[in-house]
C-alpha cells in the first residue's frame, strides 16, 4: 500500500523530477543498470511523472510492454499525456496503491525507484511484486529517503528476494 500525496506536493515533485531528468536522464540510468532488454515486460511501481516508464518503453521496443503504476491520479494523467505525446504504444498505466492486476509470473523487471519510503505496507507490496515477477525476474530498488540497510532488510526479510548486486545507488534483487 502506498500513501497518496496531495496535489500541491505532486506539482512540486514533478518540477523536481523534470530538473533531475535533465541532469540524469532516466534512459541513461536504465542502460547503465543493464537489466532491460528488447521484448521485456517492465513494471514501474510508483511511476510518478512516468519518466522511467517512457525510458523503459524505448528500451523494450515494440515487442515489450511497460506498466506504469501509481496511486496518484495526477501521476497517471501526466504519464498518459507523455505517452500520447511521444506516440508510444507499449505503455499502459495502472492506478492502484498495491494490486497490479497483472497475471502471475509476467514481469521481467520491477522498478521501485524513490517509492519505498511512501509504502505503508511494504510487505504487501513486496508480495505483489514477487507474484508478478518471472522466476528469473529482477526487482531494482533505490530510495534516497531510506537508509541502505533498511531497504536491504525490508526487501529480504520475508525470503521473497535476495540481493544479487548493487549498482551505485540501486540494489538489484532476484526472486526466490
Amino acid at each position: 500500500m502506498v500513501t497518496p500525496m496531495k496535489n500541491a506536493h505532486f506539482v512540486f515533485m514533478s518540477l523536481g523530477f523534470g530538473f533531475r531528468d535533465l541532469l540524469f536522464p532516466p534512459k541513461s540510468k536504465l542502460i547503465q543498470l543493464g537489466i532491460i532488454g528488447a521484448g521485456d515486460h517492465i513494471l514501474d511501481f510508483g511511476c510518478g511523472t512516468g519518466s522511467y516508464s517512457i525510458a523503459a518503453a524505448r528500451l523494450v521496443g515494440s515487442s515489450g510492454m511497460v506498466y506504469g503504476l501509481d496511486i496518484h491520479p495526477l501521476s497517471i494523467q501526466k504519464t498518459k499525456k507523455s505517452v500520447l505525446k511521444k506516440r508510444l504504444k507499449n505503455v499502459k498505466t495502472i492506478q492502484s496503491n498495491c494490486a497490479t492486476g497483472l497475471e502471475d509470473d509476467t514481469i521481467d523487471v520491477v522498478l521501485l525507484f524513490d517509492t519505498f519510503h511512501h509504502l505503508n505496507d511494504p510487505e504487501g507490496v513486496l508480495k505483489e511484486l514477487h507474484r508478478v515477477l518471472k522466476t528469473k525476474g529482477i526487482l531494482c530498488a533505490n530510495d534516497h529517503h531510506v537508509q541502505e540497510d533498511q531497504i536491504l532488510s525490508e526487501i529480504t526479510k520475508n525470503h521473497l528476494f535476495a540481493l544479487s548486486r548493487r549498482h551505485k545507488t540501486s540494489h538489484l534483487f532476484s526472486k526466490l
